[in-house]
Formats: C-alpha cells, sequence, structure tokens
C-alpha cells in the first residue's frame, strides 16, 4: 500500500511524539540494568583518593557522584582506591541488576613510606585540577593536591616519569631529572580528547 503525501504528511508529527518515548524506555531499561557502586569515605584521605574500576582509573572518592555516579553491568568488579603515603584500599564487589553497594573506603597509612631529608619538591599546576598524577606508574595523588602553599610532591633525587591523566582529556607526560632538594614547577592544562592544542610548561 502506497502512503499519500498528506498521510505521510500527517503521520510525522505522531513519529516525533513517539520517537523519545521509545528513546527513554529504552534508557530507563538500559538504567535497570546497570547495578550502582556508592562510595563512602571513612576517613579525610579517603575522599582525595583516586579510584580504579577493574584496572580503569575514574576519578576520586568525593567526586563520583551524581552525574558521576559509577555504573556498571552486573557482575564482578574490583575496586581499588589508591592514594600516595597509604596503603591501596581493594574490594571485590558482585552486582545485581539495579543493586546499589555501599563501599565504605577507609585508608590506611603506609609504614613503609618514608622521604630523606635530600628529597626535591615538584609542584604541580594546571587544568583540571582534578586530573590525576602519577610518578613511575604510581599514583600519587591529583593536582589540587600538589599547587597550594606548602604543597607539593617529596621525590628522590633522580629521573622519574609524570604522567597526568584524566578520563575524556588527552595524557601529559614528561621525564624529570631531579638534583638533591631541587624545587621545580611544571604546569599543564590538558584539554579535551579531539582538540589539538595543550599547554605545558615546566620551570626552577
Amino acid at each position: 500500500m502506497k502512503l499519500s503525501t498528506k498521510m505521510v504528511k500527517a503521520l510525522v508529527p505522531c513519529l516525533l511524539v513517539l520517537g523519545p518515548l521509545f528513546m527513554s524506555g529504552r534508557l530507563q531499561a538500559k538504567n535497570e540494568i546497570l547495578g550502582k557502586i556508592e562510595l563512602q569515605a571513612a576517613n579525610k584521605p579517603a575522599k582525595e583518593s583516586g579510584v580504579w574500576v577493574d584496572g580503569q582509573y575514574v576519578g576520586f572518592v568525593k567526586e563520583l557522584k551524581g552525574s558521576k555516579k559509577i555504573l556498571l553491568l552486573p557482575g564482578k568488579h574490583q575496586i581499588e582506591v589508591r592514594q600516595n603515603g597509604y596503603q591501596n584500599f581493594t574490594q571485590e564487589v558482585n552486582l545485581l541488576p539495579g543493586q546499589t553497594q555501599i563501599v565504605a573506603v577507609a585508608m590506611q597509612k603506609d609504614p613503609s613510606a618514608q622521604y630523606g631529608t635530600q628529597s626535591a619538591v615538584v609542584k604541580i599546576s594546571g587544568n583540571p585540577e582534578r586530573a590525576a598524577v602519577f610518578v613511575d606508574k604510581q599514583f600519587v595523588g591529583h593536582i589540587n593536591q600538589f599547587n597550594g602553599p606548602g604543597q607539593g610532591m617529596l621525590l628522590t633525587p633522580g629521573t622519574h616519569d609524570i604522567k597526568v591523566s584524566l578520563p575524556g582529556y588527552q595524557t601529559f607526560e614528561t621525564q624529570v631529572t631531579l638534583q638533591p632538594r631541587q624545587k621545580l614547577k611544571l604546569k599543564t592544562n590538558l584539554i579535551q580528547q579531539g582538540k589539538s592544542f595543550a599547554q605545558h610548561t615546566a620551570s626552577r
């Protein structure tokens, strides 16, 4: 059966109304399938600690809520929380469809963490301030923890690889060679993936 022009014109408004309803129904069904992880910081260091889910960095504890909440497919998942100078917190969860699991995170100081009197100080500033900082492939914190008065990373003299990353942004990587008691400032403005210009500087 062929549709006349009048019939097509009559159907278009109906499709425009029903289309969003079908899409909304699909999104609602998808959200009902996903499980949710809710992280609760049991002490102050936990709030600023970085979170990995199944080996993928997703942000730090205090920001993973609202639009940034952790939604996962049903099944087993590995939650790991890291902070420089503290022992890693690890917990496995088994999510059911539509389930919300609360994970209480308490960070304990690492007794093996030591800093000598010859340590160099590296300060990092830039945007986004919530970007994660890694030194020699180890998570040490976020930009906003190393750019204020009295803040900075204490590193042993020698060569270190420094990486700053955040999901959705291009990663910044550099290598520095530090002298005893040296003070170094790094500045990096990460750009969103798909764009072509970033600003990175270093000063002593």
